[in-house]
């Protein structure tokens, strides 16, 4: 039976913990599975709920994200979760709005930060803090999410904390939209637009065996498209990013790189990726 615990002193430390905001999806239980079989049979696998209103901004959808906490619990437990840390905002910040945070740096005014100035010191904050209060061995993230795994990853490096970052693949739905809590949000037509995102990606994919530029070109041709579909999609950024600093990754790129895309469908902000590896050139 998963354990609800609200307070950080009850807590014992994690073999391995997840990160969520709640209203899970089969996204957030990939990642407890994979923190089970990571921390195995008697490990403890700990699944963090908490709404951060540090990360988001004043014109953000904090108060209409949904909070879902018995749905949370039981989905966490059917996954392989051991506890669910559901603390409340006095728990997490008892001293109100924290004097003290950690800056995500140029890395995090890039892209999404761009686009929501102030949310990656806010989700580095959190991540920090429930790092302290959990005390993982190991801590799953989902690569959905590209840039903040990558700033995750730098600060743990930089700042020396000890414990594994692990990365999970995307989880998407049958029709290739990546799953999302945002994506309840969605009315049956806005569905239909959003599906342009994912459909870039693979086009994008499909051209990587013929240089980055291909690949870019081919994934923004797609979304042109969906710029003209009812209702549109009104593309915020679709970039080919190195993932180690997440600057542009140019036309001689080698290695891994991210296709990734943000766009709004009605009043919904998604966003996706797909990662890429490309040669040197012959």
């Amino acid at each position: 039976m998963t354990v609800t615990v609200h307070r950080a002193r009850d807590l014992a430390p994690a073999d391995a913990v997840v990160m969520t905001m709640g209203a899970l999806h089969e996204g957030h239980a990939a990642l407890i599975r994979a923190a089970r079989a990571r921390a195995g049979e008697d490990g403890r696998v700990t699944v963090t709920v908490f709404v951060n209103p540090l990360q988001f901004g004043p014109n953000e959808d904090l108060d209409r994200y949904p909070r879902t906490l018995d749905a949370d619990v039981e989905l966490a437990e059917k996954a392989g979760a051991d506890v669910v840390f559901a603390p409340d905002v006095a728990e997490v910040y008892p001293g109100g709005q924290p004097e003290v945070r950690i800056s995500a740096g140029a890395m995090g005014e890039r892209y999404e930060g761009a686009s929501r100035p102030g949310h990656f010191d806010g989700m580095l904050t959190v991540v920090a803090k429930l790092l302290h209060l959990t005390r993982p061995r190991a801590a799953f993230f989902g690569e959905k999410d590209a840039q903040q795994l990558a700033l995750i990853r730098r600060m743990v490096t930089d700042l020396n904390f000890g414990v594994e970052i692990v990365g999970v693949p995307t989880v998407r739905e049958g029709d290739g939209v990546a799953l999302s809590s945002r994506n309840r949000y969605l009315s049956e037509a806005e569905r239909v637009s959003a599906r342009a995102l994912s459909r870039a990606l693979f086009t994008g994919r499909e051209a990587a065996p013929r240089g980055p530029e291909a690949a870019l070109r081919a994934a923004r041709a797609v979304l042109d498209r969906a710029a003209a579909m009812e209702p549109p999609v009104v593309l915020d950024y679709a970039a080919l990013i190195d993932p180690a600093d997440f600057t542009d990754a140019g036309p001689g790129h080698t290695g891994r790189a991210v296709l990734a895309v943000a766009a709004k469908v009605g009043t919904t902000r998604l966003i996706d990726n797909i990662p890429l590896e490309f040669g040197a050139p012959e």
